[in-house]
């Protein structure tokens, strides 16, 4: 059976229980009557009780499939942990890359005030000598 055919039958269930309902609800309707007609009352309750054995039945035959293919492990069908794992990971490798290109930025900026700084002070050594010796 597949999945579809799985579904199709707990779907075939859910409006069994739903008739299920409906025929007690029927029921007590008519019993809360002040004339109640105790053949639409027996046709709601016979309805009732075979819709209830049914639902029961098809239930069970489910918790029987359910306990026949379950191995007691996690499903391993998913690849959503791996997947948000890999996902996370990619994000932590390009805030890194983002964080070494902001250092080398930073390294180039100072290496170029340095440079800066270095060229001043090599171009003017008669100025600051000559106000040594004044």
């Amino acid at each position: 059976m597949t999945a579809i055919d799985k579904i199709q039958a707990l779907d075939h269930i859910e409006r069994e229980l739903i008739l299920c309902l409906q025929s007690a609800g029927a029921a007590l309707m008519e019993l809360s009557k002040e004339k109640t007609s105790q053949k639409a009352t027996e046709t709601n309750v016979n309805q009732f009780l075979k819709s209830l054995n049914n639902v029961e039945t098809k239930l069970s035959e489910q918790i029987n499939y359910l306990t026949q293919v379950s191995t007691g492990q996690p499903h391993e069908g998913s690849g959503y942990a791996s997947a948000k794992v890999l996902q996370m990971a990619w994000h932590r490798i390009q805030h890194v890359k983002s964080r070494i290109k902001d250092l080398e930025e930073c390294k180039m900026r100072y290496i170029q005030t340095n440079r800066m700084q270095s060229n001043r002070v090599g171009q003017n050594p008669s100025s600051t000598t000559a106000g040594v010796m004044m």
